[in-house]
């Protein structure tokens, strides 16, 4: 796929081990348009709004949460869920694997969202 660097980080691969986004490989991942990092996320059913504060730096905010939740599909808690509800934050959770798909088919139309993506295997 052909892009200029303004488009972004890009996951290019992913496997049972993480995410390649560019030039590096992720276990776990926090992204949005700007840039990609590490993150170590908290056991899924402890996950809180202060886990991903460093998305909300985002401005524009994003349009939703790509929230892959791991191997398989899992509902986010219930505080986390009403958070990101009090921010205005739509949840989009879906298992890691169809998020980091689902990552580069949003930015290859221009949306402007975030992702936090658990790891294949905890």
């Amino acid at each position: 796929m052909d892009r200029e660097k303004t488009d972004g980080p890009m996951i290019s691969a992913f496997g049972r081990h993480g995410f390649k986004v560019d030039d590096g490989y992720y276990r776990a991942l926090l992204i949005t348009p700007e840039r990609a990092d590490g993150w170590e996320p908290p056991a899924f059913e402890a996950l809180g709004e202060a886990d991903v504060a460093a998305l909300f730096a985002l401005d524009p905010a994003p349009e939703f949460l790509l929230l892959g939740t791991g191997a398989t599909l899992r509902h986010p808690p219930l505080a986390f869920r009403k958070a990101m509800e009090a921010r205005g934050l739509g949840i989009e959770a879906m298992d890691s694997r169809a998020a980091a798909r689902a990552w580069s088919v949003l930015r290859g139309e221009g949306r402007w969202v975030a992702g936090a993506l658990y790891p294949f295997a905890e």
